[in-house]
């Protein structure tokens, strides 16, 4: 019995210490995954921190680049800038030297005519559109707009790309034009406004639908056809004009695209001139392909019906000087600088007119006393051969009578 109670006891004993064998490999295991899990944790933390390190190191380098890049860029667009400004400068020094010059010109232009001498194409308009970018600058609506300089350089380009190569409309046309557009509103005092958000990026369909459409409304307006209705709108509206009125401000705005596309004879002479040339070729280009076609042709275009003098008096009397006198009832600054050479123009051209008439005569004077001295000529040449024979007969008569 006893050796059964030890045996028993024994086998009690065994089983109690399996338990705990059991029970202590089972919380040995279960701090060993928990330690484990612990130094994974640990480790996925210090690499979750490595590459947060390594992404702000990037994020931090890419930005540094991004800043040099402005930087430089902001360098580049000043630079630029102060050698627009020294061109513009020395470009307005040379063209006061010119217009000081050219009033000594004036007076001894018909020996130009004379001597069969031409007026050297100078248009002083730059190739490229820096000068286009200092005004967007000077204006400030590069700032106002919060326009990206390098967006706005870009698009000048572009605009001088896709220009075609006409003698007369072409890129250095749209330059003059917003030259002169750049001079009015600095001369005027006139001001760039908006309601709109300054960045086009932000537009809402509507606001760049009106846009377009305004800008649309303004290349119409340079069609010569509505040239009377824009005037007499805007001589209705002139005398008791309102800035707050919109179909006002349009109006005005209709106005000065128009001076500013037909404006080359506000210029100086020297300049105004190779473009009446250049306009002309254009017109007598266009008018010799309607004929080759068959087609109708304007008489303005009519090479074998137009004159530079003619076609200027009428277009300077009828068109450009009453337009101005309009526009210098609201700003009576432009007088001075604008109006005043486009009456010194139409005089010249009514001086070389008078030239040309006179010419013109005294040709047909020489042509006349050609035409009767060839005639007399023709006259005593018959009366020679006539008497000539008469006596060759009336010796042959003697001849056969004796």
């Amino acid at each position: 019995m006893l050796t059964a109670a030890h045996s028993s006891l024994a086998g009690k004993r065994d089983h109690v210490l399996l338990c705990l064998c059991r029970n202590t490999n089972v919380s040995l295991l279960d701090s060993t995954g928990e330690l484990f899990q612990n130094v994974l944790t640990q480790v996925a933390e210090q690499f979750s921190r490595a590459f947060k390190i390594n992404e702000l190191k990037t994020e931090v380098t890419n930005r540094l680049a991004m800043l040099e890049k402005r930087v430089e860029l902001e360098g580049m667009r000043v630079v630029e800038i102060e050698k627009c400004r020294s061109d513009i400068k020395k470009l307005r020094e040379e063209m006061a030297s010119r217009n000081n010059r050219s009033q000594n010109n004036r007076k001894h232009f018909s020996l130009f005519l004379e001597d069969n001498k031409k007026l050297t194409p100078r248009r002083d308009v730059p190739s490229t559109p820096s000068c286009l970018e200092h005004m967007y600058h000077d204006l400030g609506l590069v700032k106002d707009f919060n326009i990206n300089p390098i967006t706005l350089k870009r698009w000048l380009l572009c605009i001088h790309d896709n220009y075609r190569n006409n003698p007369f409309h072409n890129f250095r046309h749209c330059f003059c034009v917003t030259q002169m557009m750049y001079s009015m509103i600095c001369l005027c005092s006139l001001q760039v406004t908006t309601r709109l958000p300054t960045y086009f990026s932000q537009l809402r369909p509507r606001g760049l639908q009106q846009i377009r459409q305004g800008t649309i409304t303004l290349i119409l307006a340079t069609d010569m056809a509505r040239h009377g209705e824009i005037l007499d709108s805007f001589k209705q509206k002139v005398d008791c004009f309102d800035y707050t009125d919109e179909e006002h401000v349009t109006c005005l705005k209709m106005v000065l695209i128009k001076c500013c596309d037909i404006s080359n004879e506000v210029r100086p002479m020297e300049v105004a001139e190779p473009w009446v040339d250049c306009l002309l070729e254009e017109y007598f280009m266009q008018s010799d392909r309607e004929k080759a076609e068959g087609l109708p042709v304007a008489p303005f275009m009519d090479r074998e019906k137009v004159t530079k003098p003619t076609a200027q008096i009428g277009f300077i009397k009828f068109v450009l000087i009453p337009m101005f006198e309009t526009v210098m009832k609201l700003f009576p600054q432009i007088e001075e600088v604008m109006v005043q050479p486009l009456r010194e123009s139409r005089d010249r051209y009514e001086e070389l007119k008078q030239i040309d008439d006179a010419m013109n005569e005294k040709k047909s004077e020489n042509l006349t006393n050609g035409r009767e001295e060839e005639v007399a000529e023709s006259f005593k040449q018959v009366s020679y051969s006539t008497g000539f024979q008469f006596l060759l007969s009336l010796n042959f008569s003697c001849i056969h009578i004796n």
